[in-house]
């Protein structure tokens, strides 16, 4: 049986833009300096930085020396219908009997009117490097032991610090995301 996303599309992009100018300001400050575009190719490169915060996934930067920690990935599927609505809210999850997982029909974020609508599938496949993105990670007991050896090897980095669900290896909604950054206790 379909279950109805918990969270009113309504709500959903007034907070996007709060997050949006959340991180414009901070990037505004005259205490931030941004580098955009910086290739480090070893670890040890870090040390020519105050301070480095990566959230970007924690076994590419080590060279995925212990493994590659896995995680499930999507792939989107965009429709197209001669009908007004085709779901009844902006995002329809699917747990169980669909090799989809999710429906999301945009045309709700907005308020549109119109006869047609559009939607995505959303079809969950594991993560594989070069082919697809990861989305979530798959916390077992072996992968986090994975993840821990990784974790070990950052710390000896003093400036580093990965955050986020690639460097933390750990699944966000974007409230505890941010959260997250915020609490992290290295010196700008």
């Amino acid at each position: 049986m379909p279950s109805k996303n918990a969270k009113a599309s309504e709500e959903e992009m007034p907070r996007m833009l709060t997050y949006t100018n959340l991180v414009k300001n901070m990037l505004d400050d005259k205490n931030i300096e941004v580098y955009l575009g910086e290739e480090i190719e070893k670890p040890e490169e870090c040390g020519k930085y105050k301070a480095v915060y990566h959230t970007g996934s924690i076994d590419e930067f080590f060279g995925y020396k212990f493994g590659v920690l896995p995680y499930r990935s999507l792939e989107f599927k965009y429709y197209s219908f001669e009908m007004e609505y085709f779901q009844s809210n902006s995002v329809v999850n699917y747990p169980c009997n669909y090799d989809f997982t999710r429906i999301h029909e945009f045309k709700y974020y907005l308020g549109e009117k119109s006869p047609k609508t559009s939607v995505v599938f959303e079809y969950p496949h594991p993560f594989q490097i070069g082919y697809n993105g990861r989305y979530y990670p798959i916390q077992t007991e072996e992968n986090l032991s994975l993840y821990n050896k990784y974790l070990c090897e950052a710390r000896k980095l003093e400036n580093l610090c990965f955050l986020g669900r690639l460097g933390d290896y750990k699944y966000y909604d974007m409230d505890k995301a941010i959260e997250r950054a915020l609490n992290i206790q290295m010196p700008l």
